[in-house]
């Protein structure tokens, strides 16, 4: 075993917080207090957007909202700095 894998080894340990963004938008503050139990806030994401993926608020991943159960998961569609190929590439 060489020290870079050991040292890689201690770091798995290291807590992370891992965040799903489903989009954002910008607001004047009086508006957010004026939000109430059925307000509306419109966000800059369409519905068949994928959702970013964050670990300490580094972009890591992008992913789709999935349900399981009455629970919410996330399905990882693509890894940040990779791209799919466009169609008909070779």
């Amino acid at each position: 075993m060489t020290i870079h894998t050991r040292g890689f080894d201690l770091l798995r340990e290291v807590d992370v917080r891992l965040s799903v963004e489903l989009g954002r938008t910008d607001m004047k503050l009086k508006d957010v207090l004026a939000l109430g139990e059925d307000s509306v806030v419109m966000l800059d994401r369409l519905t068949d957007e994928l959702l970013d993926v964050m670990v300490n608020g580094k972009l890591i991943a992008r992913g789709e909202i999935i349900a399981q159960g009455n629970r919410f998961g996330l399905r990882i569609v693509e890894m940040a700095g990779t791209t799919a190929p466009a169609e008909g590439a070779a």
